[in-house]
C-alpha cells in the first residue's frame, strides 16, 4: 500500500469533512471565529421577512436624460432607506423607468413606502437657522476638477435667478464674519446635514464651488444628493408586498428540509446504483455544497427561495456530470480495458459533453441575471456559482479520489465499479 496515497486520501477527506462541519456548527479557536453558514448567509426578503415595492417614474424623458433622472432618483431613495436603519436593503433599477426597493426587516409596508417616496426637502441654512435657498432653486450640481487645486474633485453648483440673488446676499453677509463658525452654510437634506462649507467670498453669479479634500466618490455622492434634493419625477407604486418574519423563517425551514431530503435521496441512489464511484460522487457533492455556500457567504450574495431552487438544481447537474462519467467508465470496462485505463478514458470521453451542457446553462443564467428582477437574479447567481463548483468537483475532485482509491488493491475489483 502506497503511504503517500493513503495520506493524500485522508487529507482530502479531512478537508471535505472539516468544510462541512464548520459550515454546520461554525468554529471558534482563540480570536478566530467562523460563524455557521446559516448565521453568515444574507437572507433575501422572502426568507427574512420585510417589504418590497416597485416604483415607476412618470416621465417622458429618454436616453441619457432618463438615465440621469433614474440614477438621481435612486440616490435619493438609497439615502432615505439608509436613514431608516434597516440592514441589507436592496435598491436596484428594474428596466428603464422602474426602481425596485427591498427592505428586509421592515414591518410596515405603508410607512416604508411613504418614507422612500415623499418629496425630499433640500435647504441651504445660515448659522442662525435662516433658510437661504431650497432644492427647487438649484439648477445643477456636478463634479469638477480645479487645476489650481491639483485636480482635486470639487462640487460646482448652479442656481436659478431667484436662488442666485438670495445666495449673493447671504454670502456677502457671511463672508464678512470674523468667526469661522459664522461663515458656514449648512446643506441639509431631510433634516440631515450632508455638507457644511464655509463661505470665503461673496458669490454674485449663482455659481458656487464646494471645495474640500473630497475623493471622487465623495464628491460624486454629494453632487448627486444635492441634485436629488427633491425627487426629479413623480413615482407611482406598481407593486407592493409585505412578508412577515414568521412566514419567512417558515419558508426557509421548509426549503432546508426539502433540500436535505432531496440530497439524501440523491446520495442513496448514487451509492446503491454506482457502488464505489457513487460513494466517491457523494463525497465530492459534500465538498460541492460547501464550496457553493461558502462562496455565497464570501461574495455577500443574498439567498432567496429561487436561489435555494437554483442550488438544488445545480446539485442535480453536478450529479448528472458524475453519471455521465461513470457510465463512460462502465462502457470502457465492458470493452475489456483495465480499471485505470477505463477511468482515464471515461473522464476524457465525458469531458466534452459536460462542458457543452454547462456552457449552455451558464448562458441561460447570464440572460436571467441581466434581464431578471431581484429573485430571478438570486436564482441566476446561485445557479452560476453551482455550475462552476460542479465542474470542479465532478471533473477534478472525483477524478483524484477515483485514482487514489484504485491505487489500493482492495478497491480494484471491477464489480465495485458496476462492471
Amino acid at each position: 500500500m502506497n503511504f503517500k496515497n493513503v495520506l493524500a486520501l485522508l487529507l482530502i477527506l479531512a478537508i471535505i469533512a472539516a468544510s462541512a462541519i464548520i459550515g454546520i456548527y461554525g468554529l471558534e479557536i482563540g480570536n478566530v471565529k467562523i460563524n455557521p453558514i446559516r448565521e453568515s448567509m444574507r437572507l433575501g426578503l422572502d426568507l427574512k421577512g420585510g417589504v418590497f415595492v416597485v416604483l415607476e417614474a412618470e416621465t417622458n424623458a429618454t436616453g441619457d436624460d432618463l438615465d440621469k433622472i433614474m440614477n438621481q432618483t435612486k440616490e435619493v431613495i438609497e439615502r432615505r432607506v439608509n436613514i431608516m436603519g434597516l440592514t441589507e436593503p436592496n435598491i436596484v433599477r428594474e428596466g428603464e423607468k422602474r426602481i425596485r426597493v427591498e427592505l428586509p426587516g421592515a414591518q410596515n409596508a405603508s410607512d416604508a413606502i411613504e418614507a422612500i417616496g415623499k418629496t425630499a426637502q433640500l435647504q441651504f441654512i445660515k448659522p442662525n437657522g435662516e433658510v437661504v435657498i431650497t432644492g427647487s432653486q438649484v439648477k445643477n450640481a456636478e463634479v469638477v476638477f480645479e487645476k489650481d487645486r491639483g485636480n482635486i474633485p470639487s462640487v460646482a453648483l448652479e442656481l436659478n435667478s431667484e436662488g442666485a440673488k438670495a445666495f449673493q446676499e447671504a454670502t456677502r453677509e457671511l463672508a464678512a464674519a470674523t468667526n469661522i463658525n459664522d461663515k458656514i452654510i449648512a446643506i441639509v437634506l431631510d433634516n440631515d446635514v450632508i455638507s457644511a462649507p464655509a463661505v470665503q467670498n461673496e458669490i454674485p453669479n449663482g455659481k458656487a464651488l464646494i471645495t474640500g479634500n473630497f475623493t471622487l466618490e465623495e464628491a460624486s455622492e454629494l453632487a448627486a444628493l444635492i441634485r436629488g434634493g427633491a425627487l426629479p419625477v413623480n413615482l407611482v407604486e406598481v407593486q407592493t408586498s409585505a412578508i412577515g418574519p414568521t412566514l419567512g423563517i417558515d419558508s426557509l425551514n421548509k426549503s432546508i428540509d426539502a433540500g436535505t431530503i432531496g440530497i439524501i435521496l440523491v446520495f442513496l441512489f448514487m451509492l446503491v446504483y454506482y457502488k464505489l464511484p457513487g460513494l466517491i460522487a457523494d463525497i465530492a457533492l459534500v465538498l460541492y455544497t460547501s464550496i457553493v455556500l461558502w462562496t455565497m457567504v464570501a461574495l455577500k450574495a443574498t439567498l432567496t427561495l429561487p436561489g435555494i431552487a437554483g442550488l438544488i438544481l445545480s446539485i442535480g447537474m453536478a450529479v448528472d456530470a458524475n453519471v455521465i462519467i461513470f457510465e463512460r467508465i462502465k462502457e470502457e470496462l465492458k470493452n475489456g480495458k483495465t480499471l485505470r485505463a477505463s477511468v482515464n478514458a471515461g473522464f476524457s470521453r465525458a469531458l466534452t459533453t459536460i462542458i457543452d451542457s454547462n456552457i449552455t446553462t451558464v448562458i441561460a443564467a447570464l440572460v436571467l441575471f441581466q434581464f431578471g428582477s431581484g429573485p430571478i437574479k438570486g436564482f441566476a447567481v446561485t445557479l452560476m456559482i453551482g455550475i462552476f463548483a460542479s465542474m470542479f468537483t465532478a471533473v477534478v475532485v472525483t477524478k483524484i479520489l477515483l485514482k487514489l482509491f484504485i491505487s489500493f488493491d482492495v478497491f480494484r475489483n471491477t464489480k465495485l465499479y458496476g462492471a
